[in-house]
């Protein structure tokens, strides 16, 4: 409770001196000095498809086992 207390003695910002103090999107300036050659993309584009496809698979696998339990569940469950 101490702390909180200790935190509610700041000065609280308005919204209106944020909006006033805001910078605008112009003069910042976003610079990657990493460059990629075309073969590099190409490979970190073949890397991802396939990490994409094994969880895709995995994913599917897990379903159908989930399906498949379900099933085998239910059919002993007399209503």
């Amino acid at each position: 409770m101490i702390a909180s207390l200790k935190h509610n003695k700041r000065t609280p910002i308005s919204a209106f001196e944020k909006i006033k103090n805001f910078k605008e999107g112009i003069n910042i300036q976003v610079s990657f000095k990493k460059k990629a050659t075309v073969h590099q993309l190409k490979s970190i584009k073949e890397k991802l498809q396939a990490e994409h496809k094994r969880t895709t698979r995995r994913n599917l696998v897990v379903l159908v086992t989930i399906i498949i339990i379900l099933v085998y569940v239910i059919g002993f469950v007399k209503f």
